[in-house]
């Protein structure tokens, strides 16, 4: 079904594949695991190494996962699954069964979870996290008004790709 794939084999636009079709993003095992729907997020090069930099808030369910894992996997799904990616982010794990609602069905993946009706994912391991703070912003063009009036500011996880894995 799935097959790992060099990193350089890679094409794809980000910009489209984060910021307009999504990701979910999931932490633990297939024991215990969370997902989450992402729209914001980085591929790129940093101390030698290709990562994906994403963006948690603290008071998401997916949050501990992550926090307590070396590792997670960050899936991404066609535009047929647009009802899957939408109910998992405006639904908390800690409330309802996500798999049930939306008939996702968790892989194995290196330890980590992904999703069966993926088209592409990524075996992320931490590198380094920090968190998002008002006093780091430069600009005044209503990011925080916008953002972060209700909620806290994000965990930023630079994480290594450690496996990359497409459908057959």
């Amino acid at each position: 079904m799935f097959r790992k794939i060099d990193i350089t084999e890679l094409r794809f636009n980000p910009f489209t594949k984060i910021g307009k079709e999504w990701t979910l993003i999931t932490g633990g095992n297939m024991e215990k695991f969370n997902t989450m729907t992402a729209s914001w997020g980085q591929l790129g090069v940093i101390w030698n190494k290709n990562v994906f930099t994403c963006y948690i808030r603290p008071n998401r369910y997916t949050y501990e996962f992550i926090e307590q894992g070396e590792s997670f996997a960050v899936s991404f799904l066609g535009e047929e699954y647009r009802n899957a990616l939408a109910f998992c982010g405006s639904h908390s794990g800690k409330d309802c069964d996500k798999m049930a609602e939306t008939g996702l069905v968790p892989v194995e993946m290196d330890g980590c979870v992904g999703f069966e009706q993926a088209d592409m994912i990524l075996v992320c391991r931490k590198l380094y996290s920090y968190d998002l703070q008002e006093k780091g912003f430069l600009t005044n063009d209503g990011i925080q008004e916008q953002f972060f009036s209700s909620d806290p500011y994000h965990r930023a996880y630079i994480s290594e790709i450690t496996g990359v894995y497409v459908k057959d």
